[in-house]
């Protein structure tokens, strides 16, 4: 086995449309320089939504994403998660951006064999095989998986590092081992991965909890989608609708933008990612009559290494010290387009406590000015395309605080965290809106994640000005007179007006659609890895 040894609602859901804070043009992949060298602890995306699988709806989803842009066909290591470090899930409960719980990980690997692995017969010689199976892996047989990933689950009450520690069992059997299948290889060597990989989702028991949680670790296809590429080439493409599917209001597009398809995604369906789903009991998350959560994601690992000059499969390097925060997720883009350079790894090592230290970021962001110097004079809005109510005081409140009414903690201390109404009743996913509260979908971004949810098109248009146009919450916020689908029901939320945000009320797009009609329905949520091979073979949506 691998082993660490040790060396010695009111006019404040204005912040709805802020919550993801600011610019946005890519999820959190390799967003700081000193993650790209720790690819196996880089958080990717984090989702926290009401389970809306059938028959769940007690219950809370979270899932974390790692390692960024897995090709399907990266063997023969694939990825497995760093038995180094460790990956952990938070949860504030009561609004003062201190973790109450934490759902730590710690991963191993193990060879075959009592760790000699399995061999071959050449010439009379036990020789060890150079993959990870010797052959076809089925549901319910193993026998040859030549290298297993298992991980410990931990429940921390308090302080990530001197809280109270309980482990988690598997429900039944009292174990607290749980295992990761193995990734995607192909069709030929996990002919049916759906049955493989469904076996190691798992039903537990958590101290203090009468109800069971559910958990799965393994491999998923991303969801995320965008169009990458385009995107970090300054913008190469006009970021307007320009047909009239969907949100291009009057139907007739921006002549020269660019227009809905899949061929504009360089993630969703193409590359895959590791997951740390969770899902548990809202009545075992959340306390006294405060229906609100605020959780994020992060990863760490050891303060010192020593590279072993001989290593071993079990030995590779000594590691050792105080654990040391790598990355940080919670809110999407933040880190990738709201914080400057200087401050990208200072933001991956901190905590939502630390948060006020960034708010100039936020205040001030660049992004809009960004849009504004390569697009305004091709719009006609030279130095007139970023909103003019500076500071933001919208996307301030936004970052730090969630929002008065839907889900803003009743004590809450400012931090940036993804906050979940756990009351807000569940939207069925067939009945989801992809712009999520914006469109009236109280169940979706920002009132958590929900992978179905198009947080580049939600975000660039609050970036732009969005909320300083007439938004159709009238009759969400109580407005008097106010019906859905009539004029009566477009409010404005006040933080500005439409003179300051001249394109705030533009279809802005990266053109990368998603729908929740495209994810699967049911736990974990985010479709199966799209296998090594054949070539050209895809996911399919259950």
């Amino acid at each position: 086995m691998k082993t660490k040894t040790a060396l010695a609602l009111s006019s404040a859901i204005v912040a709805v449309f802020a919550a993801a804070t600011g610019p946005a043009v890519a999820s959190s992949h390799r967003e700081a320089p000193a993650i790209t060298e720790h690819p196996k602890v880089d958080g990717t995306d984090f989702y926290v939504f009401r389970s809306y699988e059938p028959g769940r709806e007690g219950y809370v989803t979270l899932l974390a994403n790692y390692q960024p842009l897995q090709v399907n066909y990266g063997g023969p290591s694939y990825y497995t998660m760093d038995a180094d470090g460790i990956y952990e899930i938070h949860i504030d409960n009561d609004g003062d951006a201190i973790e109450d719980l934490t759902f730590q990980f710690d991963f191993e690997n193990e060879l075959a064999n009592n760790g000699a692995g399995i061999g071959l017969d050449i010439g009379g010689v036990n020789v060890a095989i150079p993959l990870k199976y010797a052959g076809p892996i089925l549901p319910g047989d193993q026998s040859l998986l030549n290298e297993s990933e298992s991980y410990q689950l931990t429940l921390i009450e308090g302080d990530r590092r001197s809280g109270t520690r309980s482990a988690i069992t598997r429900a039944g059997s009292g174990q607290t081992t749980f295992t990761k299948p193995l990734d995607h290889v192909g069709l030929k060597t996990l002919p049916d991965y759906d049955g493989y990989a469904n076996q190691f989702i798992y039903d537990f028991d958590m101290a203090g909890c009468t109800l069971p949680g559910r958990v799965f670790v393994g491999q998923r296809s991303d969801a995320f989608a965008l169009n990458l590429g385009e995107v970090f080439d300054l913008i190469n493409f006009v970021p307007i609708e320009g047909d009239s599917a969907p949100g291009a209001g009057d139907g007739a597009g921006f002549d020269g933008g660019i227009t809905q398809s899949r061929v504009n995604d360089d993630v969703f369906g193409k590359v895959n990612v590791s997951t740390l789903a969770l899902e548990l009991p809202i009545d075992c998350i959340t306390t006294g009559e405060d229906t609100v959560i605020g959780a994020w994601t992060s990863s760490s690992l050891p303060q010192g290494e020593l590279e072993n000059p001989s290593p071993s499969y079990e030995d590779t390097s000594r590691v050792g010290g105080a654990l040391v925060q790598q990355s940080r997720l919670s809110t999407p883009l933040v880190n990738e387009v709201v914080i400057g350079i200087p401050d990208k790894d200072r933001f991956n090592g901190s905590e939502p406590i630390d948060d006020s230290s960034f708010a100039t970021y936020v205040t001030n962001p660049t992004f809009p000015r960004l849009v504004e110097l390569l697009f305004g004079p091709d719009l006609g809005l030279e130095d007139n395309v970023a909103p003019k109510n500076l500071p933001r005081t919208d996307l301030v409140a936004a970052f730090l605080t969630g929002l008065p009414g839907l889900n803003q903690p009743q004590n809450v201390v400012g931090a940036e965290m993804m906050r979940l109404n756990t009351a807000v009743p569940v939207t069925p996913r067939d009945a989801q809106n992809s712009f999520g509260v914006v469109a009236e979908d109280l169940a979706g971004f920002p009132n958590g994640r929900r992978p179905g949810d198009d947080v580049i098109d939600i975000i660039l248009r609050v970036a732009l000005g969005a909320l300083c146009h007439p938004v159709p919450l009238g009759a969400e916020l109580g407005v008097e007179g106010a019906e859905e689908n009539t004029a009566s029901d477009l409010v404005n939320l006040g933080f500005c007006t439409p003179d300051q945000a001249p394109i705030g009320n533009v279809a802005l797009t990266d053109g990368a659609p998603i729908s929740a009609s495209e994810l699967q329905n049911a736990f974990p949520y985010l479709n199966a890895p799209i296998p090594g091979s054949p070539n050209g073979t895809v996911s399919v949506v259950n």
